[in-house]
């Protein structure tokens, strides 16, 4: 016990007569070389977040499954695994392929009538 107490003081013995000098951390010592570039750079807008995702049939009996988003727009896709087609959201006086939103009931894609 007293061998393992003198070891002890002397290790702390040891660390004491270390460096006294207090140390100095200095944050931002290199400037950053794209903080202009920042700084200046336009605002990231994120991509809409799907609103809902729906599965219609159509009259020739086929599926359509549609993710809606919550800016108007729309994926359409003829099967679950398919990437899909991208169809803006309808605005004035521009004809869309897709007539309909989330919450109807019966959309028309391409001159096809689908029901929910």
């Amino acid at each position: 016990m007293i061998r393992n107490l003198s070891l002890i003081v002397l290790g702390a013995a040891a660390l004491a007569a270390c460096n006294t000098q207090p140390e100095n951390i200095v944050a931002g010592e290199r400037p950053d070389p794209m903080a202009d570039q920042l700084a200046n750079a336009a605002p990231v807008q994120l991509p809409p977040a799907i609103a809902a995702s729906k599965t219609y049939r159509c009259k020739d009996n086929s599926l359509l499954y549609i993710d809606w988003y919550s800016d108007g727009s729309a994926r359409v896709k003829k099967d679950k695994a398919e990437a899909g087609t991208e169809v803006a959201a309808p605005a004035e006086g521009i004809a869309s392929p897709l007539t309909g939103d989330a919450k109807s009931a019966s959309v028309t894609f391409n001159g096809q009538s689908c029901h929910a």
